[in-house]
């Protein structure tokens, strides 16, 4: 999957319109690279799309334990929306990751974030 349509499916599925859908992406991929550790991001940034990619280097404090709510407010504070905006676009993000990401990949990811978010953010797991 190329980085345009990656950010057409988060556009169409966040409802928000393509260049917030981009902010929204890369806000939503800091993020994770926060959370997750350093290989795992690593990994992950070598399945994706170039222009998707650049914001999963390892921070030095990666691994971070922060929750979904943690999660969606820093998404929100970084890309200028309210939390709802965001909370929907980390779904769609995370959804979109599910499709464009091979192998076991995408579950190693997730396997480093709350249990919670499956519950809290469930359309991001529909297909996956």
């Amino acid at each position: 999957m190329g980085s345009d349509e990656f950010i057409q499916l988060v556009s169409r599925r966040a409802q928000v319109p393509e260049e917030q859908a981009r902010e929204l992406t890369r806000a939503t991929m800091l993020t994770l690279a926060e959370r997750v550790t350093g290989g795992e991001v690593r990994h992950l940034a070598g399945v994706l799309p170039a222009e998707i990619a650049p914001p999963l280097v390892p921070p030095e404090d990666g691994g971070q334990k922060i929750g979904v709510d943690e999660f969606v407010r820093r998404v929100s504070e970084r890309a200028g929306v309210d939390e709802t905006v965001a909370r929907r676009s980390v779904a769609a993000v995370f959804m979109t990751l599910g499709e464009a990401v091979p192998g076991t990949e995408f579950q190693d990811v997730m396997s480093q974030l709350p249990n919670d978010v499956m519950s809290q953010l469930p359309n991001a797991f529909q297909n996956v």
